[in-house]
């Protein structure tokens, strides 16, 4: 029982995080998030036979695409400790002066926006980094430079030759409500809050975009080996003088009654604020002691971050909508009596599904709390029971799909009910053929949602195959549209045909299969008549894929009405083959490789593709057909246990390399990518970065 719970929370740790590091579009509030962590850990720590390398509870979340240059950070950018709870707090203040004496604090606003490093030489911006996975992040320079409030040039003469300065990138609330409200207008998704709108804005392609959003920069640590002061206040002090923003809200705290009293005031003036902030950073002040009391595996011990409680508010439950996703996924959502909630106005709040409607046992007429916990679309928390009418009856959820009257039906393991029409469900449809046309899928311009809804009015598409027998003469006599924007769509889908196999797959939105997982399965299985004649056994071979999705995979193609879909695009001209990079060498061919752990030298998937230029095959487990795993730091105990008991030979990152191209390949190629390499054993001696 308490292994299955275990494994239940990193599965549901495992997805959130890729929510909202990835696709930033956060499903549960960062509170929820914390205690379904710190559950984790609790049992982790009580039950240490059940121990994994690969826990959530070891890692940090990950914001790195494949759409910018990948590069090392010089310094780590750890994350921070988390804290609701004052008691903690102050267990935090205490362990830290029993360790180094009588010491101060800096207490900080915790902004609420996408964290940053900025490289500095000679005065001048010379890069900015994401914080990827706290090792490596992406390289968004041309972007940040379009930002006003970092200066490209520093101001006197006293800053180091060469030093990091961290932040946080915002989106201030006015900009982020005329963004969206630009969205809304262009029938474009919302984005979920100014977090969110921040980071999907800094990985916009066009840095012209970037320019016209509005953000701001906060920055509020600096690290280097030649820092003009020993303390972290005296820096940031400097840093105004460079010309660095800094937040004018940060205090010198010597008790912890300052603290407390810091922190509450800024629970309540926060929302007086311009831009979001979710708590206080509290950090010990001397670099000295800093050192002294050091890291965990993941995370300073000389600060922590008290996180307020999500702000709450009553109203009245009127009515409740559902949606129907394009998986068929019925989402119920409440439409409430207008209340202000953190900055907007909320009409609207998320319900989830039946089983959680039932928890609260929610009705119609009832006076309900409402969060705003990250969504767009904020959540109800509970029901005012003593405000309930002596009349309410019990709310019944649907038992038809309200968009085509399918009866519902409901998988195993799973608590939405779903629309099992997918080929007469209007908005499965729609959202089928508008996931299908998206920038990461197929990158069709010209068709946004309202013009996929013109078509499908006309009568013109019911799939996405009909898309490729569109004629520019069909499109030019529609509204919006004319001549030019029916021959600009007609040419965006005939490029379309030269999109990789692995965009191809993700195109198809087959259930579970997400961008990445595509990815791995077009390296794993080169072609798509491979993955249609793959066993379920077979599927679950490529990285990534679980029996859930190898079953949905199964099914997707066991359907008579997307096999012949795939017949009309395969007859379209569409990639349904990986096109390989032209080998160096055969020296791996035959050869099965792992890779596993942390490397000096490259990352993971550079490693991959070394294999794979010299005719190698990864794999994603350890079994018998391995013949070699390549070992870093931090290799799982679980994977070198069973290379040990199978006899696979552990070869390291450089045997790897000499194997690959002989002696000094290692040196060439890291030299080829010295953009993305950090010195071997290379740490901050001054104002240590998280």
């Amino acid at each position: 029982m308490i292994r299955e719970r275990i494994e239940r929370l990193r599965r549901e740790l495992n997805y959130h995080n890729h929510k909202y590091y990835v696709e930033n579009a956060p499903e549960i509030s960062d509170y929820d998030f914390d205690m379904m962590l710190r559950e984790l850990q609790d049992l982790e720590a009580a039950h240490p036979e059940f121990a994994d390398p690969n826990s959530p509870t070891k890692r940090i979340g990950s914001d790195i695409t494949t759409e910018f240059k990948t590069v090392a950070h010089r310094f780590p950018m750890l994350s921070l400790g988390n804290t609701y709870s004052l008691d903690e707090l102050h267990e935090f203040i205490a362990r830290t002066e029993k360790e180094v004496g009588e010491t101060e604090f800096v207490c900080e606003l915790k902004f609420d926006g996408t964290a940053i490093s900025l490289t500095y030489e000679n005065g001048a911006l010379t890069r900015a980094v994401t914080r990827g996975d706290g090792t490596y992040g992406d390289d968004v320079t041309e972007n940040i430079r379009t930002i006003r409030a970092i200066p490209l040039v520093l101001q006197g003469k006293d800053y180091p030759p060469l030093f990091e300065i961290r932040g946080e990138i915002l989106m201030p609330y006015a900009s982020f409500d005329k963004l969206n409200a630009e969205r809304e207008a262009n029938g474009e998704p919302l984005f979920a809050n100014p977090r969110n709108a921040a980071a999907g804005t800094l990985k916009q392609q066009s840095s012209a975009v970037v320019a016209k959003r509005g953000l701001d920069c906060t920055l509020y640590q600096l690290a280097g080996d030649d820092l003009p002061f020993m303390s972290h206040w005296e820096n940031l002090s400097k840093a105004k003088e460079w010309g660095f923003k800094v937040s004018e809200h940060i205090r010198i705290c010597r008790s912890v009654k300052e603290i407390d009293e810091y922190i509450g005031y800024w629970d309540e003036e926060r929302k007086h604020l311009p831009f979001p902030t979710d708590g206080v950073v509290v950090k010990v002040n001397r670099y000295a002691d800093q050192r002294a009391l050091g890291f965990t595996a993941k995370a300073p011990r000389w600060a922590v971050a008290y996180k307020f409680k999500a702000e709450q508010a009553l109203t009245k439950l009127l009515s409740v909508d559902f949606q129907v996703g394009r998986t068929g996924a019925i989402t119920p959502v409440a439409n409430l009596e207008p209340v202000f909630l953190a900055g907007t106005t909320v009409k609207r709040a998320t319900l989830h599904n039946a089983e959680q409607m039932a928890l609260l046992d929610i009705r119609i007429g009832d006076e309900v709390y409402v969060e705003k916990g990250g969504e767009i679309i904020p959540k109800i928390t509970g029901v005012e029971l003593a405000a309930r009418p002596a009349d309410s009856k019990p709310f019944e959820y649907i038992a038809i799909c309200p968009e085509c009257g399918t009866p519902l039906v409901r998988y195993e393991g799973e608590a939405k009910h779903y629309c099992p029409n997918q080929s007469g469900c209007r908005p499965q449809i729609l959202g089928r053929i508008i996931h299908f046309i998206r920038r990461k899928a197929m990158d069709i311009d010209g068709l946004g949602e309202e013009t996929v809804e013109l078509l499908f009015e006309s009568g013109l598409i019911r799939n996405i195959a009909d898309l490729y027998d569109l004629q520019a003469v069909q499109l030019s006599v529609l509204p919006r549209l004319g001549d030019k924007s029916a021959e600009n769509i007609i040419q965006s889908i005939e490029a379309s045909k030269q999109v990789p196999f692995r965009r191809v797959l993700f195109a198809l939105g087959i259930r579970f299969v997400g961008e990445t997982t595509a990815k791995y399965l077009a390296a794993h299985f080169k072609t798509l008549d491979a993955v249609i004649g793959a066993s379920r056994e077979e599927l679950t071979e490529a990285e990534e894929v679980g029996n859930k999705i190898a079953e949905s995979i199964i099914d997707y193609f066991a359907d008579e009405e997307n096999r012949k879909i795939i017949g009309r695009l395969r007859a379209a001209g569409l990639q349904f083959e990986e096109t390989g990079k032209e080998l160096r060498s055969d020296v791996f061919a035959g050869k099965n490789f792992v890779i596993s752990g942390v490397f000096s030298y490259h990352s993971r998937d550079e490693l991959k593709e070394i294999i794979e230029l010299h005719g190698g095959k990864n794999l994603a487990a350890v079994s018998a057909n391995v013949d070699y795993i390549v070992a870093g730091k931090n290799m799982g105990p679980a994977k070198l246990q069973k290379a040990e008991k199978l006899g696979i030979k552990l070869i390291s990152e450089q045997e790897l390399m000499e194997m690959a191209e002989g002696d000094g390949a290692r040196q060439a190629t890291t030299a080829d990518n010295d953009t993305t390499t950090t010195e071997k054993g290379q740490r901050p001696q001054q104002g240590v970065l998280f």
